[in-house]
C-alpha cells in the first residue's frame, strides 16, 4: 500500500532532476546530518511524541517509466520518544517502505487517460519543476512511520479496577437517600 502525505515545506531537500536519471535507473542513498535532523524535528515535534531524531536515512531506486518517475526504497530512522504509560524516554526504530509514482501535472484528455489507467494503484504524486525531492519524501515517510502512542516493550496499560472494598462513587448519595427516609424506587 502506498502512503504519502501532503508535503509541507520540508527542511530537508535532496532534489534529483528527472533528466539526470539514466535509462538504467539511479540508486541514491541519503543520510541526514545532525543540523538537518534538528530542522526536521522542529517540523515533526508538533505532529507527534518525538523528542529527538537520532538518525534518518533513505535508500531509493529511481526509474523512468515514460513521463513518470517511480521511486522505490526504504526510509529508516531512530527517534527518541516518551512512553505513554510510564512517561520514560524510549527509542523507536522506523523502517518505512517507499513505493511512489510521480507524474508531471498535465491537463487534457491524454493526461486524464494516463491517470485513469494508473487508478489501479494510488494516483501519481505531482512532479514539480522536473525534480523529485528525496529529502522531502524521506521526511514524509518518517512522519508516517512514527508511532503516535509509543510504549516500552515490557509495559502494559492496566486500568485501575475498583473492587467491592474500594470507594463507591455514589456512596454519599445512597447515605443521603437513607437519611432522608427515601425508600426503594
Amino acid at each position: 500500500m502506498d502512503k504519502t502525505v501532503s508535503s509541507p515545506i520540508s527542511p530537508w531537500s535532496v532534489p534529483v532532476a528527472v533528466d539526470d536519471i539514466p535509462d538504467s535507473g539511479m540508486h541514491v542513498e541519503i543520510d541526514a546530518p545532525a543540523a538537518v535532523r534538528a530542522q526536521v524535528l522542529a517540523v515533526v515535534e508538533g505532529l507527534s511524541t518525538v523528542r529527538e531524531i537520532l538518525s534518518l536515512s533513505g535508500v531509493f531506486d529511481l526509474t523512468q517509466q515514460g513521463s513518470r518517475v517511480h521511486v522505490a526504497g526504504h526510509v529508516r530512522a531512530k527517534v527518541g520518544q516518551t512512553c505513554v504509560v510510564t512517561l520514560e524516554p524510549i527509542e523507536s526504530e522506523i523502517d518505512e517502505t517507499v513505493d511512489v509514482m510521480f507524474a508531471p501535472s498535465h491537463h487534457g484528455a491524454a493526461a486524464q487517460a494516463e491517470i485513469d489507467v494508473s487508478l489501479e494503484r494510488d494516483p501519481p504524486e505531482p512532479l514539480a519543476g522536473g525534480t523529485v525531492d528525496l529529502g522531502a519524501l524521506a521526511t514524509e515517510f518518517l512522519v508516517l512511520g512514527i508511532d503516535p502512542y509509543p510504549r516500552k516493550s515490557d509495559v502494559e496499560f492496566a486500568p485501575v479496577t475498583i473492587g467491592e472494598e474500594g470507594p463507591k462513587p455514589f456512596a454519599a448519595l445512597e447515605a443521603l437517600k437513607k437519611r432522608l427516609g427515601g425508600g426503594q424506587t
